[in-house]
């Protein structure tokens, strides 16, 4: 987030690759005199709720459904157990959703 700054100082709006990424950035924004979501907004990714609910402003992120996922992987791997030549899809797609906390 630092070495963004430095490259980027009018930036206004940061998307982090997770919540805990997030987390950090909020930090080193803090640390350089920006306010989180006056000056720059902040979203993350995991809606992790010991991460997203607990930072100041709590953040704002994209909720992935973590319990989906394992369903589907998990239907996906004992198919191919029970069938070694059953093809894997080529992707899957689980929807996410917006979280709107303060952040943004």
């Amino acid at each position: 987030m630092t070495e963004l700054l430095d490259r980027r100082p009018d930036l206004d709006a940061v998307f982090a690759a997770s919540d805990s990424m997030a987390s950090g950035a909020i930090r080193a924004l803090r640390a350089a005199g920006r306010r989180i979501p006056e000056d720059v907004a902040v979203v993350g990714f995991d809606d992790v709720e010991s991460i997203a609910a607990w930072t100041e402003p709590p953040l704002t992120t994209v909720r992935q459904e973590i319990e989906e996922m394992g369903r589907l992987m998990t239907r996906q791997l004992l198919r191919r157990l029970n069938d070694p030549a059953a093809s894997a899809p080529s992707s899957v797609i689980i929807p996410t959703h917006l979280v709107v906390r303060e952040s943004a």
